[in-house]
């Protein structure tokens, strides 16, 4: 770490979250640092050049409905500090079997055509949520101590019990891919939950990719910090919380383990264990592709998706989701992949372009996901194999190397149930404040929840400017 100087704001860990709050306290004029353990920031915000100088892999996330739609984001201006999001034809598509494909396109009645029975249904579930986007966003988005307009309310509630009501193969597996980003036991509350947010994106901001790669996301946002006068100091490992005694604030980007690590003994006894009593959900186990064509899908329909979930049926991929919540390995694992070409050309070259990858996988999983992953794109996608020119592979016990926030390869940094939901990561009026002075949880272990959507240290942010800095004015 560099040498220390007086600070009023210490943030440990660069990704979307911790470099969402020292944007506002840098803008709030408040003298602040970012210390990053590896060597470049980010988080699970960044892109490598992997096998070749040319072609752009994301590192861990890829596509964005959460960025683009984000209340923090839409005040940053993401377009405004040159990020480019980038739309594919198709927002996401889910291949049933070896020929059916169901497939969210950014037009409603484009998707409702291709849905069957379930078209008019479609269209009836979508409607108002579309019609009032902004207020849904706003109330998912929140930090869950105020309820939600009374309107928004009765929509939400109407709208996770209708979730249950489509009756054709397409639209039931539609909604379970979605609802499988929430990585954990299916059907639940929170799985629906998440398919009504992301569902109704896509037919409105979208599914979209950054330009150039997902750490354009992260270069925007230090570019604004150290233009407003912070620091970003990078290879800069904090191992105890005491190293920062020279800030009035501290903001720890980590996750409750890492809260664990740096602060343990300097917690109270209740607030550490409710930290210990914190459960981490099943993992992802990714692989980068360098190919060298398009995947050559059954169904050509699919070579418009930005994002494909291969997980089947409805069925299927309850099936996958509810096996690795319980610790067991998939037979046929839930698969999230992006061709990020379809948006974004400049990835990459006509002979080489990137495939992003990963199957969910039980906590912890040593597992090399190459030959699995590479198994599920060729029951879509015969000749896949052919195509590909190298290949990565990260464990889920290498993911949590690759960013300690994700333990035992949890990309969520803690499960994501109802409880941990209500909850999270602890029962507190204000989940982003700890019971130490002047340090404050702003990563995605508290509300509300993971997702590059910079809303966690938004919100720790703002409660440590209003009560260590008595400021309340807007920053943006």
């Amino acid at each position: 770490m560099p040498p220390p100087r007086t600070l009023d704001v210490a943030v440990v860990g660069s990704g979307p979250n911790g470099l969402a709050a020292a944007v506002l306290f840098a803008r709030a004029g408040r003298s602040v640092a970012v210390y990053e353990a590896a060597a470049e920031p980010g988080g699970g915000a960044r892109s490598a050049r992997l096998f070749d100088a040319d072609v752009v892999h994301d590192l861990c996330s890829a596509v964005h409905p959460m960025a683009v739609a984000s209340p923090f984001f839409r005040l940053f201006d993401l377009e405004a500090h040159g990020v480019q999001l980038c739309r594919s034809e198709a927002e996401y598509a889910h291949p049933i079997d070896e020929r059916r494909a169901a497939i969210a396109y950014a037009d409603l009645e484009r998707t409702c055509a291709g849905l069957g029975v379930d078209g008019a249904r479609w269209r009836r579930f979508m409607t108002p949520l579309i019609e009032r986007t902004e207020e849904v966003v706003e109330t998912i988005f929140g930090d869950f101590r105020r309820p939600p307009r009374p309107g928004v309310a009765a929509l939400l509630a109407s709208r996770l019990v209708g979730i249950r009501a489509f009756r054709g193969t397409e639209a039931r597996a539609l909604l379970a891919g979605v609802a499988a980003h929430a990585m954990g036991r299916l059907p639940s509350l929170v799985g629906d939950g998440i398919g009504v947010l992301l569902g109704h994106l896509a037919h409105t901001s979208g599914w979209p990719v950054p330009r150039g790669g997902t750490e354009k996301i992260t270069e925007a946002l230090v570019a604004d910090l150290r233009a407003h006068g912070g620091e970003v100091h990078t290879d800069a490992r904090v191992a105890d919380l005491r190293q920062l005694s020279h800030a009035r604030v501290v903001m720890l980007d980590l996750a409750p383990q890492g809260v664990l690590d740096v602060a343990g003994p300097l917690l109270s006894d209740g607030y550490r264990r409710a930290l210990q009593g914190v459960r981490y959900g099943p993992s992802a186990a990714k692989v980068d592709f360098l190919v060298s064509e398009p995947i050559p899908w059954r169904n050509p329909a699919l070579a418009q998706a930005g994002t494909l979930h291969l997980g089947g049926t409805r069925e299927a991929v309850y099936a996958a989701e509810n096996a690795v919540t319980a610790g067991r390995r998939a037979e046929e694992p839930f698969v999230l992949l992006s061709q990020p070409m379809t948006a974004d050309p400049s990835r990459g070259l006509p002979g080489k372009q990137p495939i992003w990858a990963y199957a969910h996988v039980p906590h912890g999983d040593p597992l090399d996901a190459t030959d699995v992953i590479r198994r599920r794109i060729e029951r879509y996608a015969p000749g896949f194999s052919d195509t590909v020119l190298a290949s990565r592979a990260v464990s889920a016990r290498e993911l949590e190397a690759y960013n300690p926030n994700y333990v035992g390869g949890d990309i969520a940094t803690a499960a994501v149930t109802v409880r941990q939901v209500l909850a999270r990561p602890v029962v507190r009026w204000n989940p982003h404040q700890t019971p130490l002075r002047g340090v404050y949880l702003c990563s995605a272990a508290t509300a509300p929840g993971p997702g590059v959507h910079g809303m966690c240290g938004y919100y720790a942010a703002k409660a440590a400017l209003r009560r260590e800095f008595g400021q309340t004015e807007p920053v943006f």
